[in-house]
């Protein structure tokens, strides 16, 4: 068991290094569908400490988005609105536990998913926007 899990963060770790920029925020919106598939099964099991454990790190996920974002582009602005938002949705998740919340980020963050693949397919192959 220890080695299957020492060569999965080793092939991690690689996917890590060799991705470009473009893949790795699709790996990290990939890693916000997880998380936050986890956070909803903790919540319903009532696993309060590991619950908020997984929310921070979704948290985390979006501020390390928004500080990687190039805001001489409007469409930084907007995604940083977008992050700063449900940052924020998920801060109302904890106070009020209304599971809508995490619905609603999870929805986001699975379009974002789609958006960035379809980004990238463009980009390897040399498409427009116009194409799609």
């Amino acid at each position: 068991m220890q080695n299957a899990q020492q060569q999965h963060m080793q092939y991690l770790k690689v996917q890590v290094e060799t991705a470009s920029p473009g893949e790795l925020t699709l790996m990290l919106y990939q890693e916000v569908v997880k998380t936050l598939l986890k956070a909803k099964k903790l919540y319903s099991l009532g696993m309060n400490e590991d619950l908020n454990q997984a929310l921070h790190k979704v948290r985390s996920i979006f501020n390390e988005l928004i500080i990687t974002l190039d805001l001489k582009y409007e469409i930084s602005h907007e995604l940083r609105d977008l992050y700063l938002f449900y940052n924020q949705h998920l801060t109302n998740f904890i106070i009020n536990k209304d599971e809508a919340v995490l619905d609603d980020t999870l929805e986001f963050a699975r379009g974002m998913v789609e958006t960035w693949k379809q980004a990238l397919t463009l980009v390897k192959t040399g498409g427009s926007i116009s194409n799609v």
